[in-house]
C-alpha cells in the first residue's frame, strides 16, 4: 500500500469514526451545528448543541481507544481551545457562552468512549 493510499484509507476511517461519533451525540438529544469547522486557530472535528451549550469534540481513532486517547497531544488540546474561542466569539454571548471540550475515542470495531470537558483553557 502505498503513502497515498494509506492517508486516503486513515482519511475515509476518520470521516466514519466521525459518523459514529455523531450519531451517538444525536441520539443523546445534541443537535449538530458543525463538522470539521475550520478557524485560524484550527479544526474542530464536530460542533453541537444542547439548549444554550455549545459542545467541541475532537475525534480520534485508533485500533482500540486506549491509543486513540494516547494521540491526542496538549499541543492539539490548545489548537481545539484556541479554535473553540474563535467559534465562541461569534455567539451572541461571546465567550461567555456556556461550553465544554469533549474528546471522543473510537476503536476499530466503531466502539465508543467519550471523555467530557478535556479542558477549555
Amino acid at each position: 500500500m502505498s503513502f497515498h493510499d494509506r492517508g486516503l484509507t486513515n482519511y475515509h476511517a476518520g470521516l466514519a469514526a466521525e459518523d459514529v461519533v455523531c450519531r451517538e451525540y444525536c441520539e443523546a438529544g445534541y443537535s449538530a451545528a458543525a463538522r470539521r469547522w475550520r478557524g485560524r486557530g484550527g479544526e474542530i472535528d464536530l460542533i453541537f448543541r444542547r439548549g444554550a451549550e455549545v459542545i467541541f469534540v475532537e475525534v480520534k481513532k485508533s485500533r482500540d481507544c486506549f491509543r486513540a486517547a494516547e494521540s491526542l497531544t496538549r499541543r492539539q488540546i490548545g489548537r481545539i481551545s484556541a479554535a473553540a474561542e474563535e467559534f465562541l466569539a461569534r455567539e451572541p454571548q461571546g465567550l461567555l457562552t456556556p461550553a465544554r471540550i469533549d474528546a471522543a475515542f473510537v476503536d476499530s470495531h466503531g466502539r465508543t468512549a467519550v471523555v467530557e470537558n478535556i479542558t477549555m483553557g
